[in-house]
């Protein structure tokens, strides 16, 4: 293996780790939170629909 394989073997590396710690805080950061977000404005705009009534 030469240092041209190397570094492509390297950077192949760099990438997939890299994607797959973006897929991880993705799952457990990001979407909870837009999902617990749109429950929470869901609830606030129900609650402003039936005041107004």
């Amino acid at each position: 293996m030469d240092i041209s394989q190397f570094s492509g073997f390297l950077a192949f590396l760099f990438v997939f780790t890299a994607g797959f710690w973006l897929l991880i805080f993705l799952l457990t950061f990001v979407v909870p939170y837009w999902i617990t977000g749109t429950v929470i404005e869901n609830i606030k705009l129900k609650m402003q629909a039936k005041k107004q009534k």
